[in-house]
């Protein structure tokens, strides 16, 4: 199982008291990191492999506060995989599992050397393989493929 944990930052609360947007963003980001090295591709995999992965695009749901020193917890859901893309959704929680923001992401597989999307190295493959073996048949929570609109 994949679970990046961390905690709210001093000098991530803003002046109304609680976690900024741009912090919960770093979170998410963080959490991505984790879970490349997770995948084989810490420091020495990206190195060894010359590749690594690119966020093509996030979505953000901000759905409670979060408070100075609050431990956040984040976890991962595949929604979708090919060669070189994993389509995945994180929630963060709080220790008392109370759901705090999710993030929808599209992630790129990159070869370094080519400067160009590729299909992942196969042991990154097969670990993102057995990931998805445990998660195809899950629901999709209901933030995915959110759009921005007003209703009217």
């Amino acid at each position: 199982m994949f679970s990046y944990q961390d905690y709210v930052r001093t000098d991530w609360v803003d002046y109304n008291g609680h976690m900024n947007d741009s912090a919960y963003a770093n979170v998410f980001s963080n959490a991505v990191d984790r879970f490349m090295d997770f995948i084989g591709l810490d420091e020495d995999g990206r190195t060894n492999l010359s590749y690594t992965i690119f966020t093509l695009e996030t979505h953000l749901c901000y759905l409670k506060e979060a408070h100075q020193d609050e431990k956040l917890s984040v976890s991962i859901q595949l929604l979708d995989i090919d060669s070189k893309r994993a389509h995945v959704f994180f929630e963060m929680k709080n220790n008392n599992e109370a759901l705090l923001a999710t993030s929808e992401q599209m992630l790129m597989g990159m070869d370094t050397q080519q400067e160009r999307p590729a299909p992942f190295p196969e042991q990154v493959a097969t670990e993102i393989g057995k990931m998805w073996d445990k998660h195809k048949h899950l629901e999709p929570p209901k933030q995915v493929g959110r759009r921005i609109c007003i209703k009217k």
